[in-house]
């Protein structure tokens, strides 16, 4: 592996590095199977993308009429993910922090594709928390988990005990698929999931006369 000087991944120098030596292994090159096949199911939804990088999926939704924003830390993925949607949606891919982001409609939808995964354990609870904030009840996460117990990273990858106990207060699981085309980097590790955001938290109780 190359030999990179900047090892926090909290931190936009880190994927700057990556994204400016071309070091992108999980960079698929386009748009995967799976959320192509989630989009034709759905209505254009007010979506989220965080952690873009080279923002292929970006450039898909909008084109298919969704009202869909791109978010990245990273000034140098930032660029990138401009250059890939074009003029015609580079306005729409936009450098900012995540747990500072505010949209300007309501989500109906955060896409997840190695956002959770490049973030360090440490920052999960804030990222799941975030997520929570972000989607009203009856809104959904979607998109690809990386369920491993690797104890390093990224991609840091997640036991499924671990990600139920992050998400299961504030969301349903209501989808979960094997996916058979992941990149190396991820491979055999991978499930589509579609999370949605309940309308009451998993742990409410009913106040008592």
């Amino acid at each position: 592996m190359a030999d990179f000087l900047q090892r926090d991944p909290s931190l936009p120098a880190f994927w700057d590095e990556r994204f400016e030596r071309r070091f992108t292994p999980w960079d698929q090159g386009g748009v995967p199977p799976a959320l192509r096949a989630f989009a034709a199911g759905q209505p254009p939804l007010v979506t989220l993308i965080p952690g873009c990088g080279s923002a292929y999926e970006l450039a898909f939704l909008a084109g298919q009429g969704w009202d869909a924003t791109a978010i990245d830390f990273s000034p140098a993925a930032v660029a990138q993910g401009r250059a890939v949607a074009g003029a015609a949606h580079a306005a729409r891919v936009v450098e900012a922090d995540f747990f500072q982001w505010q949209p300007a409609r309501p989500l109906q939808l955060i896409y997840e594709r190695a956002f959770l995964c490049a973030m360090p354990p440490a920052l999960w609870p804030r990222v799941a928390a975030r997520w929570a904030q972000l989607l009203a009840p009856g809104a959904l996460l979607a998109g690809f988990f990386l369920l491993d117990d690797a104890p390093k990273g990224p991609p840091f990858g997640i036991t499924r005990a671990r990600l139920h106990d992050l998400l299961d207060a504030d969301f349903a699981c209501i989808a979960d698929a094997e996916v058979s085309d992941s990149l190396p980097v991820f491979a055999g590790k991978e499930r589509w999931m579609v999370w949605q955001r309940r309308v009451l938290p998993r742990n409410h109780r009913a106040a008592q006369p």
